[in-house]
């Protein structure tokens, strides 16, 4: 089992939807049993996925009150499961500090590894006591990134993070995301980082919500859907490497 961080430390990025969309992309094209574990307290991924309202309260799953076989639902989409957020974890930091169990994201993520081929996280922005507990359960950390001078310096802080405080062990993959290349400032961007995935904007992106559902569903000929498996197809690679 391998875990997947989509994780940026600003927010307004395109995280939720990056991460909605390699879940599928892990349970669509690489046939993978894939859970999607949603950390962010907002739940967008909760209420783009869910099929149903989940009988318990997320924190429930963290203070290892419920097991989460029982919190977790199905989705639209087979081999794709969902673990949903809702406001009890709006103060996750908080939570992850009263626990004091510097590895209990990745504890739990252990017992799911009987179930699960890979688990994608959707995180909450900040670097703070849930970052670290990112960090130390993924097995690689996803950053998306608008192509911009502030997203292109929140990345650089999560490196410097990692640097310091967990002296880079975790691998870390960035992403432009939400890319216009009729942009000046995105195209030069991307341009100087030509190994950097990049992922386009799309109207299509906008109708997840709506849809309750990953672009690959409904507009399997989009070039997001496009770049979302090519992107995954990498992360594949990385993880076998």
């Amino acid at each position: 089992m391998a875990t997947i961080a989509v994780y940026s430390a600003k927010g307004g990025v395109g995280k939720t939807t990056l991460a909605v969309n390699l879940a599928w992309a892990a349970a669509s094209s690489s046939k993978r049993r894939t859970l999607l574990w949603d950390l962010d307290a907002q739940g967008a991924a909760t209420f783009i996925l869910a099929t149903r309202a989940p009988k318990a309260e997320a924190r429930e799953v963290i203070e290892r009150e419920l097991d989460p076989d029982k919190a977790i639902l199905p989705t639209a989409t087979p081999g794709l499961d969902l673990l949903g957020a809702d406001r009890s974890i709006r103060s996750l930091d908080t939570l992850f500090a009263e626990l004091d169990k510097k590895k209990r994201l990745r504890k739990l993520m252990d017992d799911l590894a009987r179930r699960y081929d890979r688990i994608i996280l959707d995180c909450p922005p900040g670097l703070g006591t849930t970052s670290d507990q990112v960090i130390r359960a993924a097995s690689l950390i996803v950053t998306p990134m608008i192509p911009s001078t502030l997203s292109r310096r929140a990345y650089e802080e999560v490196r410097e993070h990692l640097g310091r405080e967990h002296k880079g062990s975790t691998p870390v993959l960035p992403v432009f995301s939400m890319a216009d290349r009729r942009r000046t400032a995105h195209r030069t961007a991307i341009e100087g980082a030509p190994e950097w995935p990049v992922i386009p904007m799309a109207s299509a992106a906008e109708q997840m919500a709506d849809r309750h559902a990953a672009i690959g569903v409904y507009a399997p000929r989009s070039p997001v859907t496009a770049a979302v498996n090519q992107l995954w197809v990498a992360i594949e690679k990385r993880l076998h490497a």
